[in-house]
């Protein structure tokens, strides 16, 4: 059964979970491999759903926040879900997870902001080699 986290609570499952994180918008088969490459890692997983905010940055949400949210808690290698209403360097800070865990697209392009907290806190970083697929390509196939 998920559980979805607040922001306040997050330093309860410091240091005993792994996270993922990203928009999600559109979910496809590549984020389901990468949550399962990801709880194969062998501590629970949260998902860290980044806000329409960002959503915007890249293109207009498919679904509002509130909605991928629900999907994402619905998953079942996902544990914990948590909606970022801030941003990923705040939520790596105050959750302290056992692992911080990307896609092999992200090596090399990781923000450095996110990568000197993790060094600083001890978060160890895996880039998984599951994609597959992307939401942005998606998009631009469906004409957007």
């Amino acid at each position: 059964m998920a559980v979805v986290v607040t922001f306040d609570e997050l330093p309860k499952y410091s240091g005993t979970v792994s996270m993922v994180d990203g928009a999600f918008d559109p979910l496809h088969a590549g984020h389901i491999a990468y949550f399962r490459a990801a709880a194969a890692l062998g501590h629970p997983l949260l998902c860290n759903v980044a806000s329409d905010r960002y959503v915007s940055t890249k293109h207009p949400p498919l679904l509002p926040e509130q909605q991928r949210a629900t999907v994402i808690d619905a998953l079942r290698d996902i544990i914990f879900t948590h909606m970022d209403t801030y941003d990923t360097a705040s939520v790596l800070r105050q959750l302290r997870p056992w692992a911080y865990v990307k896609g092999a697209d992200w090596r090399g392009r990781l923000p450095r902001l996110q990568v000197d907290i993790c060094d600083s806190l001890g978060i160890r970083i895996y880039f998984l080699d599951t994609v597959s697929e992307s939401s942005t390509r998606l998009l631009r196939a469906a004409h957007w």
